[in-house]
């Protein structure tokens, strides 16, 4: 999250309203994440694969935060410096979210309101999507408006799983998917309609980052309906619990809680 240039005319630095809007961010995942707690549907039990993936993965967006902070008070040398740490910061998030994604769908955990198929390439493409976003911010870090907009549109996707908790996911199957997507699609709209009402204008950056967000949908509707995705999941799946368990049929609900990220 490198950032420093001169505002292209006519739009500014916009500095409170991308600090209001991570804030609104990390807010929107606590709340999901300590929903989950409240509802038995998180474990402090979970294997230290998950405790890692949470850590890591909100210590990014408490980054980000701080970063906009940074930027609001002008200063813009410690902006500098921690934006380097947040690329190997967010390096490290796309292993990890593949990683434990892979887990879940070799120990036949995923969620029962998504196909399993589903879940494997809704996971990937979405923090695939969220790095290329950041790489991105990062090539364009000296073109302010553009960074700022397509961090935006990153940290957005890592809203998903947050919406994911708080939405009543059993009740839209099997649509689930579609309604996470329609819940992150607010924050780039946000963004969208703020450009417009300051500036009259909408920056170039946001059709950038939803044309990548609506993309990467796309891809995870079809991708699990064809030969690839069959096979890909039968690829991670292979010798694991998980390949016991259709990949193109939803599970049926836990006898219990549904703990999940084991």
């Amino acid at each position: 999250m490198a950032t420093q240039a001169t505002p292209l005319p006519g739009y500014g630095r916009d500095d409170r309203f991308f600090l209001t809007m991570a804030v609104a961010m990390a807010l929107i995942i606590v709340a999901g994440f300590t929903l989950q707690l409240a509802m038995g549907r998180s474990s402090f039990a979970s294997p230290p694969l998950v405790h890692l993936h949470a850590i890591v993965f909100f210590g990014f967006i408490t980054l980000y935060v701080v970063q906009n902070v940074f930027v609001t008070r002008g200063s813009i040398a410690f902006h500098r410096r921690l934006g380097w740490i947040g690329a190997v910061w967010a390096s490290a998030m796309v292993v990890i979210g593949i990683t434990i994604t892979a887990t879940m769908v070799r120990n036949g955990t995923t969620p029962f309101f998504f196909l399993p198929a589903y879940f494997l390439v809704m996971n990937s493409l979405s923090i695939l999507c969220f790095g290329g976003l950041l790489a991105a911010a990062i090539l364009l870090r000296r073109r302010t408006e553009w960074h700022r907009r397509l961090v935006y549109c990153a940290v957005a996707v890592l809203t998903g799983p947050a919406f994911g908790r708080l939405l009543p996911m059993p009740l839209l199957i099997p649509y689930a998917g579609w309604a996470v997507f329609a819940a992150v699609m607010v924050w780039p709209l946000i963004g969208i309609l703020a450009d417009r009402r300051r500036h009259g204008a909408v920056h170039p950056a946001w059709a950038w980052g939803v044309g990548a967000l609506i993309a990467t949908q796309l891809a995870t509707a079809w991708i699990p309906h064809t030969p690839l995705g069959i096979a890909l999941y039968a690829a991670v799946t292979v010798g694991h619990p998980g390949a016991q368990i259709a990949p193109l049929e939803f599970p049926p609900p836990p006898a219990g809680p549904l703990i999940t990220g084991r």
